[in-house]
């Protein structure tokens, strides 16, 4: 049989059992209180409720005093049976400072809350709950209000001209305004007045002569608005020219463009027995073909046919030309297939047109604006300075806008003639010559 387990009794410890509860002490300077508290009223104030107020963001002072005012809800409306008058506290007692208290409107994030304050009787244990307001205390600067000024008075003060700017200001276009204003801000008081009334100006002080001093350390270098525009057209892809020139076939000669010895170089001797026997052969430039005869049978012969027939070196130079890797660049053919396709040009031509209009091997977008450029010269030297540009469009692959925008470049002028419903573009190239000026852009917010 299983042996009994006998359960072991636990140890009571001496002095007896210890209670499980504390035990309240008292003292005797305390008076006894009621252990239960009970509300003994809840009570709703209408006219002068307790008010809990926060101030977020401000330290009022304790010896502000608010007024208090109040707006009774309307007779109408289903709240003046529950709901008390609005509250608002309103305090100018601060020196620089006005103090608004406000209770949270209906879409306020505590609208929908009540606030009570409970008042404690400890001799009774009754507790008396009173239905207070939430309200928010804002500080608001006050405004200083400028002393009275007499009408009369501010009315003699004025000048003339003053009073003529006035009604600019008021009534003016806004050109006139900008004018005002460029008047006020370039205006320098002391000097300027008295310069106007023909007085001796008043002598600089140290600050504004060391301030003049430094200006003119700074401009010293800075370049001229005619040395700028040298400048940038210097750095453009255009033909070089006598720009003093007094008259038109001057400005830009054959000589000058491509070099008196690669002129004396080009090869037209099959033009010109082509041209004897009155035959026009048929060649891959439009402005070739539709230039030839009237070149070769015109004056100066020889040096005419020589310039066209590097214009059309430079056609088929510019058509020759792939895409590169890079964008807006062109690849341009070997010396072995170049030689091919400029056939019959000699080596030098070749070198001098490789050359100048393209590096090491490449054509970007400054040697391709050079080439349109130098075509628009040479067209308008064989063309007499007047010319259809459909040819020389076709040929150099340009559209009218395109062709219009590097004609300016050399001082020209394009318009469009409309004769018997045929539309027509017209190139012009007469003094003075007209280049497209440099725009400056002012910087913004002056």
């Amino acid at each position: 049989m299983a042996e009994h387990k006998e359960k072991k009794r636990k140890r009571h410890e001496d002095g007896g059992s210890r209670p499980k509860k504390k035990v309240a002490i008292q003292t005797p300077s305390e008076p006894a209180q009621p252990g239960t508290v009970k509300v003994s009223s809840i009570q709703t104030a209408k006219v002068c409720p307790p008010v809990i107020a926060t101030c977020p963001g401000l330290c009022v002072p304790n010896s502000v005093k608010f007024q208090a005012y109040t707006k009774p809800q309307p007779t109408g409306s289903r709240k003046s049976k529950t709901a008390s008058s609005s509250l608002l506290l309103h305090s100018s007692s601060h020196g620089k400072l006005d103090y608004t208290a406000k209770e949270d409107g209906p879409g306020g994030r505590e609208s929908h809350l009540k606030h009570y304050i409970g008042v404690f009787d400890p001799q009774t244990g009754q507790l008396s709950i009173l239905e207070a307001k939430k309200m928010a205390v804002r500080g608001v600067v006050r405004t200083q209000e400028a002393p009275e000024e007499d009408p009369a008075e501010r009315q003699a003060s004025k000048t003339m001209l003053e009073l003529r700017n006035s009604l600019g200001e008021a009534f003016g276009t806004k050109k006139a305004k900008k004018a005002l204003a460029a008047i006020t801000e370039n205006a320098i008081a002391p000097e300027k007045a008295a310069g106007d009334a023909g007085d001796t100006p008043s002598k600089l002080n140290s600050s504004s002569q060391a301030l003049m001093e430094s200006i003119n350390d700074v401009t010293r270098g800075m370049a001229s608005k005619e040395e700028l525009q040298a400048a940038a057209d210097a750095a453009k892809p255009v033909p070089p020219g006598n720009f003093n020139a007094e008259e038109i076939q001057d400005v830009y000669t054959p000589e000058e463009l491509i070099g008196g010895e690669i002129l004396n170089s080009i090869p037209i001797r099959d033009w010109q027995e082509q041209i004897k026997k009155g035959q026009n052969k048929v060649t891959p430039s439009q402005f070739t073909a539709t230039r030839l005869i009237p070149v070769g049978e015109g004056p100066n012969p020889v040096q005419r046919l020589r310039t066209l027939r590097y214009l059309e070196f430079l056609v088929k130079f510019v058509k020759s030309a792939k895409p590169g890797k890079e964008r807006g660049t062109k690849r341009i053919p070997p010396r072995d297939k170049l030689r091919e396709i400029l056939k019959p040009a000699p080596d030098p031509v070749i070198e001098n047109i490789r050359r100048k209009f393209s590096s090491n091997g490449e054509m970007r977008k400054f040697h391709t604006d050079m080439v349109y450029t130098y075509a628009c010269a040479l067209a308008a030297i064989l063309s007499n300075y007047s010319f259809d540009t459909a040819p020389i469009r076709y040929d150099l692959g340009l559209d009218e806008k395109q062709f219009g925008q590097y004609f300016r470049e050399i001082g020209g002028k394009v318009k469009v003639s409309k004769e018997k419903g045929i539309h027509r573009q017209i190139a012009v190239l007469a003094l003075p010559l007209e280049f497209p000026k440099v725009r400056y852009q002012r910087p913004r917010g002056r």
